[in-house]
């Protein structure tokens, strides 16, 4: 019986943790800038510390299709996000590539949305940034 139970704690040790709906933990498309550029975001466990979330950028895209030589590809655009645990995120922050300001940060995950506001104070600017089927 005991190793009945150590086999079962093994494999189930082994299956990958899929993503809950209010999870952040997927690839993100940003809203499209007024020229069609966008982002992709992987938004996953920070590598500094796992209890946290964090962002990278992982491809571009102009108008025209993927841009391979996006300077800022595989840079943090999301750091040290706390997960509630409820689909809400705060305490980290967020990198604004195009003016190179770094700001406070809060995400909402709504479905396949993810809101993330930057703010500085009280006035927070943010976008809806959509789910990528992967």
């Amino acid at each position: 019986m005991r190793n009945s139970l150590f086999c079962l704690g093994v494999l189930v040790a082994g299956i990958p943790t899929i993503a809950t709906a209010n999870s952040a933990n997927a690839v993100w498309s940003t809203e499209k800038d007024d020229k069609g550029a966008y982002l992709e975001v992987t938004v996953a466990a920070c590598e500094s510390d796992p209890k946290l979330t964090c962002g990278i950028i992982s491809k571009a895209f102009t108008q025209a299709g993927e841009d391979p030589n996006y300077s800022n590809l595989g840079k943090p655009i999301i750091k040290d996000m706390k997960d509630h645990g409820d689909g809400t995120y705060s305490k980290g922050t967020i990198w604004d590539p195009v003016k190179d300001k770094v700001y406070k940060a809060k995400m909402e995950v709504k479905g396949d949305e993810l809101d993330v506001d930057g703010c500085i104070s009280f006035l927070c600017e943010g976008q809806h940034w959509k789910r990528v089927e992967q």
